[in-house]
């Protein structure tokens, strides 16, 4: 790697940074996207597409500490069942707006926690959501599960479903980090969950892990990332978590003094990061790791990876709608997102329109600087001729933005004739690269630290 010296004298330790999941970011969507408009995207979806389906359960049995998330706790199945009426009547809306031969390549269950819902509840969903559009041929759906929150019977519907590959929060089994985060999750009733999980078929597995926590040491890392690789998942997501109490109020639980410095959760991210490698996971972008098998791995070496809000994914559907609560829509137009709060949400379905609430339509300017950014966080390189055949952007312009950029960061980044490249060594660095071609104001308070 860079020396510590150099990242520090470039601001790595201090910075703080957008994900890039979106481009602009979702701080930036504003008004000029409302149901009308979102109801317009989706009936421009063309006849026989593919589309990615994102559908939102924002309930939670329990909050825990560490999450941002948007979520609520219930300890009652009652608000549930209610919701879920309300993503069926949204569903059928849907289904009234989209042309035919629609299929549906991509289904995600995100939450909040999904597998709170009852058997019942998982199997009204997806019949609803069946009669919106069939499964593509091949097809994903995967569902975000929680091994406290998850048994036999829901298993049984989910796999009925169709569901194929599972995501399971990890976060870290240390105990000590657990009650300080407000997340206890034993290994063995994740281990148990992950059983039940593949012995009904569901080989894929996704496991998300985060670096920073509270407590956390380089040999507690060690020994959970050795535990979840016992598990054998096809792929992990290692998140640096981001510690943002003045926007999210519950991790004021969390004590600050805790926390690992800048400098130690860049150790910890490579501590982890060595172990996942050395396993034979192919390094995916700036925080991902996947067998090479798996589609991820298989995307990273031909050239199709992408960013959605979930990440990284081999997704290649160029509409991905989302449904429920706060859920955000991708389209070739732009971004919409829905009312945050439940119960605008609620409100908006139940008069017979979307819940729109925001959004952004895509400028030429934010498609071509767009592209710029997801290549960079998932190739690490841009081809200038890519953008001027694409985008129609003068190749002497782009290449000028490249030594720019070159210049800002010392001469680490590689430019050739062709493109901008970020090598090896330079990689923590990327979400700041990517920065220099964002041309939003960006709010330091609202983003997560670059490493």
């Amino acid at each position: 790697m860079v020396s510590r010296t150099q990242l520090a004298k470039l601001g790595l330790f201090d910075a703080k940074v957008p994900r890039y999941t979106s481009y602009p970011t979702a701080p930036h969507f504003g008004g000029g996207v409302d149901s009308g408009v979102f109801s317009d995207w989706v009936g421009a979806v063309p006849a026989g597409a593919q589309i990615s389906l994102y559908i939102h359960v924002p309930f939670c049995r329990r909050l825990c500490w560490f999450c941002a998330c948007r979520t609520q706790g219930t300890q009652s199945d009652a608000p549930v069942a209610a919701y879920l009426e309300v993503l069926k009547a949204e569903l059928a809306m849907l289904r009234d707006r989209l042309a035919p031969g629609v299929t549906i390549r991509r289904l995600h269950w995100g939450g909040g926690t999904p597998t709170l819902l009852t058997p019942e509840m998982m199997t009204a969903l997806a019949e609803a959501t069946a009669e919106v559009a069939p499964f593509s041929d091949p097809y994903e759906f995967s569902v975000e599960i929680d091994p406290n929150e998850i048994d036999g019977p829901r298993l049984d519907a989910l796999a009925a479903a169709g569901m194929n590959r599972a995501s399971i929060g990890v976060q870290d089994f240390d105990s000590e980090i657990q009650n300080t985060i407000g997340r206890i999750q034993e290994f063995d009733v994740t281990r148990d969950a992950v059983e039940m999980i593949r012995a009904r078929g569901v080989e894929s597995l996704n496991a998300d892990i985060l670096y920073g926590l509270p407590h956390q040491t380089r040999e507690r890392i060690t020994e959970t990332v050795q535990k979840l690789l016992s598990l054998s998942p096809d792929r992990v997501a290692l998140y640096g978590y981001a510690h943002v109490p003045w926007m999210a109020k519950r991790q004021q639980m969390i004590p600050s003094d805790a926390l690992p410095t800048p400098e130690e959760r860049l150790a910890l991210f490579d501590v982890a990061r060595r172990l996942f490698v050395w396993d034979g996971y192919d390094e995916i972008g700036i925080d991902h790791f996947a067998r090479p098998e798996d589609g991820l791995g298989v995307a990273a070496r031909t050239g199709h990876l992408r960013r959605n809000f979930q990440g990284y994914t081999d997704d290649t559907a160029e509409a991905l709608i989302g449904v429920g609560a706060s859920s955000i829509s991708r389209f070739p137009q732009g971004y919409a997102q829905n009312a945050p709060a439940t119960s605008a949400h609620t409100a908006a379905i139940r008069e017979g329109r979307f819940s729109t609430a925001r959004g952004h339509i895509l400028s030429h300017e934010d498609r071509w600087r767009g592209r710029v950014i997801e290549a960079l966080m998932c190739d690490f390189r841009v081809e200038a001729d890519e953008i001027a055949r694409d985008f129609g952007v003068p190749h002497d312009r782009l290449m000028e933005m490249f030594r720019a950029a070159d210049r800002d960061f010392d001469g680490l980044l590689e430019v050739t004739e062709t493109g901008l490249s970020v090598p090896g060594p330079a990689r923590p660095l990327t979400r700041m690269i990517a920065r220099a071609f964002d041309a939003y104001e960006l709010d330091k308070a609202g983003h997560s630290p670059a490493i």
